[in-house]
C-alpha cells in the first residue's frame, strides 16, 4: 500500500487536528440569526447560525447553558463565542458555542414583521375579506411539489376521509430563487380550473427556506386576490408565513389541511340517516295534522248542510207533536175524573185543539217543503252548477262553456250557446 493513502478515519481525525491547532477557529466569535432551535431532553441546545448567504450548524452543551440569560428562538439575532470542532464519525463541522449574547430582533425576521405590519394596514388579513371553504367540497387543487411529504400526506389523508373527492396536483417549485414565481403560476392556472378549493403549500424546513418564499410580498398578494378559496399548509405547528394570514384558512400541516378541506364520507352518510328520520317526522306530523284539520271541516259542513238541518226540525216537530199528546191526554184524564158535565165542551175544545194541532203540523210541514232544494227542482226550476261549483250568473261562463242542469228526474249536459242579461 502506498504510504500516502490514508483511511477516511485517518483524514478526519487530521483535518479535527487542523481545527483545534488554528488560533482562529479555536476561540471565534460569529454573528448571526437563530433558525431551527431545539431544546433537547439532555440539556443541550441544537440551532443553526445564518445570514442572508450562508448558516452553520451550532450546539451549545448543557454545561454552558447557565452562562444563557435569554431563550433561543427564531429569528433573533445573536454573537455567540466557542470554536469549530469536528465530527469524525461524518467529517461533519460544527460551532460549539459557549457563551451568547443577543445583537438584536434579526433582519429577516424585523423584516418579515415590517411588511406583515403592512399588508395588516391594507386590510389583507381581514376577516370580512375570508371566502368560506365548501363543506362538502369535490374537487381540490394541490400547489406544491411534484414529490415530497406534504403531496403524500394530503393525499392520504384525503382518501381516507372521502374516496370521492376529486384531488388535482399543480406542481411548482416550493423553495429555491424561483419558487415564488412558480407558484403564482401555478395559482393563475388553478383559480381558472373551478376548484372548490385550493391548498398551497410545503413540508417543514427552516425558518429561511420557508420564509424566503412564502413569506414574499407578491405571492402573498397573489393568494389574496385568488378567486377560489385558499387554504395554506406550509411547514409544522409553530411555523407562520404571510401566506397563513392572507389565506382565507391556515392549516397547521398538510395534513390537517386535507383534514379541513375534505369532509369525511361516513359523517356525511350519517347526516344523511339523521336527515331522513327527521324528514319522516315531520312529514308524519304536518299529515296528522292535516287529517285533524279535514275532521274539523267535515264535521262543520255536516253541521251546516240542509239534511242536517231537516233533520233537527223533524226532531222538533216530533217534540211538539209529543208535547201536544200529552197535554191532550192530561186533559181528557181531568175530564173523565169527574167533570163529565163540561164533556162537550171539553170535546169541542179537544176537537179545536186537535185540529188547531194538526193546522199547524201541516204549516211546518209545507215550509220544510218549501226550503227543500227538490220542492224547487219538481216544480220546474233547475239547479245549474259547472264542476260541482253552483252557477249564480252568466259572467261565470262563457259562450261554448259546458255546464250541468239538474231537473228533478236527472241532469242535463249542456254546452252554452249564448247568453243575455235581463
Amino acid at each position: 500500500m502506498s504510504s500516502n493513502v490514508y483511511t477516511v478515519t485517518k483524514v478526519n481525525e487530521y483535518i479535527k487536528s487542523v481545527f483545534l491547532r488554528d488560533g482562529v477557529l479555536s476561540r471565534i466569535s460569529i454573528e448571526g440569526e437563530i433558525s431551527d432551535c431545539k431544546y433537547h431532553s439532555s440539556g443541550h441546545i441544537y440551532f443553526t447560525l445564518k445570514d442572508k448567504t450562508s448558516q452553520i450548524s451550532c450546539i451549545m452543551f448543557a454545561g454552558n447553558r447557565s452562562s444563557l440569560n435569554f431563550t433561543l428562538e427564531a429569528g433573533v439575532s445573536v454573537i455567540a463565542n466557542g470554536q469549530i470542532d469536528v465530527y469524525t464519525k461524518n467529517g461533519s463541522y460544527s460551532f460549539i458555542v459557549r457563551s451568547m449574547k443577543k445583537s438584536g430582533a434579526g433582519a429577516l425576521f424585523e423584516e418579515f414583521e415590517k411588511l406583515k405590519r403592512k399588508l395588516h394596514a391594507e386590510g389583507l388579513f381581514d376577516r370580512e375579506h375570508k371566502k368560506p371553504i365548501p363543506r362538502y367540497a369535490r374537487k381540490i387543487g394541490i400547489i406544491t411539489a411534484r414529490t415530497g411529504d406534504a403531496i403524500n400526506d394530503i393525499v392520504k389523508i384525503a382518501h381516507e376521509r372521502n374516496p370521492y373527492v376529486e384531488l388535482v396536483l399543480i406542481p411548482a417549485k416550493v423553495q429555491g430563487d424561483d419558487s415564488v414565481a412558480s407558484i403564482i403560476k401555478a395559482m393563475k392556472r388553478a383559480d381558472t380550473m373551478g376548484f372548490d378549493a385550493v391548498i398551497i403549500g410545503r413540508g417543514g424546513g427552516s425558518y429561511e427556506d420557508l420564509g424566503q418564499t412564502f413569506n414574499d410580498e407578491s405571492l402573498a398578494r397573489a393568494v389574496y386576490a385568488m378567486n377560489t378559496p385558499v387554504i395554506s399548509a406550509v411547514g409544522h405547528e409553530p411555523d407562520v408565513t404571510l401566506i397563513d394570514f392572507v389565506s382565507d384558512l391556515r392549516a397547521s400541516t398538510p395534513s390537517n389541511a386535507a383534514e379541513l378541506a375534505v369532509y369525511r364520507y361516513k359523517d356525511l352518510s350519517s347526516e344523511l340517516v339523521d336527515f331522513h328520520s327527521e324528514l319522516l317526522s315531520l312529514m308524519m306530523k304536518a299529515i296528522e295534522a292535516h287529517r285533524k284539520k279535514l275532521e274539523l271541516y267535515k264535521k262543520q259542513l255536516e253541521y251546516v248542510s240542509p239534511g242536517n238541518r231537516l233533520s233537527q226540525k223533524r226532531i222538533e216537530l216530533d217534540r211538539m207533536f209529543d208535547r201536544m199528546s200529552e197535554l191532550v191526554k192530561r186533559s181528557i184524564a181531568e175530564t173523565r175524573s169527574g167533570l163529565l158535565e163540561n164533556g162537550k165542551r171539553i170535546e169541542r175544545a179537544f176537537k179545536y185543539t186537535k185540529e188547531h194541532t194538526l193546522h199547524r203540523l201541516e204549516l211546518y210541514r209545507e215550509m220544510l217543503r218549501r226550503l227543500s232544494p227538490l220542492e224547487k227542482i219538481s216544480q220546474g226550476y233547475a239547479f245549474v252548477s259547472s264542476d260541482n261549483k253552483r252557477i249564480k250568473s252568466i259572467n261565470e261562463v262563457e259562450i261554448n262553456d259546458m255546464i250541468d242542469v239538474t231537473v228533478a228526474d236527472g241532469t242535463l249536459s249542456c254546452e252554452v250557446k249564448n247568453k243575455w242579461k235581463k
